[in-house]
C-alpha cells in the first residue's frame, strides 16, 4: 500500500468516524439540566408529588370526579401513556424505577399534568372542549411527561433553597434543618408550578420526540397549539397559567419538524385509535 493509499484510508476512516458520531442521537436537542436541581434530592421531590397525587386522587374520588378504570377516557389515555413510557429511560434514568400512574379528571378546567416521579392526569376539559386526536394528546402527554423527565420541579425547587440559603444550602439539607422547611415549602403545591419560557421549549421538544417515537404525528403539535390558543381568548385556561405560550411556540415547533417526522415515519403505529372515544 503507497502513501496516497494511506492517506486516502485515513480520510475515509475519518469521514465514517465523524458520520457514527453525527448519527450517534437523532432526534431534538435540548441543553443540559441545570445543576439546581441536584441541591434537593431527587426522591424527595418524587415522594413529595406522590403524596400531593394520592390527595387530590382521593379528593376526586370522594366527588365523584375520578372516572373509572373502565373509562372510555381512562382507557384511552392510559393507552397513548403505554406507547410513551418505553421512551421516557433514554431522557431520564430515574424513569425506570418510577410507578407510572394515569388517570383522568371529571372537570371542565383546561389542564393536564405530570407530576415528578411519573403522576399524570388528565381533565376531561382539556379532552372534551378541545377535541383533541390521540396524536394531540400524546403531544401534551409528552410535554407533560418532559417536565417530569427533565426535573424542571426540582429544578425551581433548587432555585428556591438557593436563593433563600446562599452557601449554607447543601451543609443544612444534610440534616434536613431549616433548609429542608423552605424546600418542603418549595414544593408545597407541585401543581401549581409556573414554567418559564425555557422550560416550555424544552417541554415542547422532547415532548415532540416522545410521541413521534412512540408512532404519534408530531405534526399535531400545531393544530394542538392554535387550538389552545383559541380556547385562551377571554379567561385563559388552566393550562396556560402555569405553561405560558411564547409568541414563536408554533413557528419553533414547525422548525423542529424535520427532527422528529423520520422517527414518527419508522416508528411502529398504533393499532387502535381512540379519536372517536369523545
Amino acid at each position: 500500500m503507497n502513501a496516497g493509499q494511506l492517506v486516502r484510508g485515513a480520510v475515509l476512516l475519518s469521514l465514517l468516524m465523524c458520520g457514527v458520531g453525527a448519527q450517534a442521537r437523532e432526534g431534538v436537542e435540548v441543553g443540559k439540566q441545570s445543576g439546581l436541581s441536584r441541591l434537593v434530592p431527587a426522591d424527595q421531590v418524587e415522594q413529595m408529588a406522590a403524596q400531593q397525587y394520592v390527595k387530590l386522587a382521593t379528593q376526586a374520588k370522594a366527588q365523584n370526579a375520578l372516572l373509572p378504570d373502565n373509562h372510555p377516557q381512562v382507557i384511552r389515555v392510559r393507552a397513548i401513556a403505554r406507547r410513551l413510557i418505553p421512551h421516557a429511560l433514554e431522557w431520564n434514568k430515574r424513569a425506570a424505577q418510577w410507578r407510572w400512574e394515569v388517570n383522568v379528571l371529571q372537570s371542565k378546567e383546561i389542564n393536564a399534568f405530570c407530576m415528578p416521579g411519573g403522576k399524570i392526569a388528565f381533565y376531561t376539559g382539556i379532552l372534551e372542549q378541545l377535541k383533541l386526536n390521540d396524536d394531540e394528546v400524546a403531544m401534551i402527554m409528552g410535554h407533560e411527561m418532559a417536565h417530569a423527565l427533565r426535573e424542571h420541579a426540582r429544578e425551581q425547587m433548587g432555585k428556591s433553597a438557593a436563593t433563600g440559603l446562599g452557601a449554607s444550602l447543601l451543609s443544612s439539607l444534610l440534616g434536613l434543618g431549616s433548609t429542608g422547611d423552605m424546600v418542603l415549602n418549595a414544593g408545597r403545591s407541585l401543581l401549581s408550578l409556573s414554567f418559564g419560557r425555557k422550560d416550555e421549549t424544552e417541554g415542547d421538544l422532547v415532548g415532540m420526540e416522545l410521541a413521534a417515537r412512540a408512532g404519534y404525528d408530531p405534526r399535531a403539535g400545531l393544530t394542538l397549539w392554535k387550538k389552545m390558543g383559541e380556547a385562551s381568548k377571554g379567561a385563559p385556561p388552566q393550562f396556560l397559567s402555569t405553561h405560558p405560550a411564547s409568541a414563536t411556540r408554533i413557528q419553533d415547533i414547525q422548525a423542529s419538524l424535520p427532527k422528529v417526522m423520520p422517527l414518527y415515519q419508522r416508528a411502529a403505529k398504533p393499532e387502535q385509535r381512540f379519536d372517536q372515544a369523545r
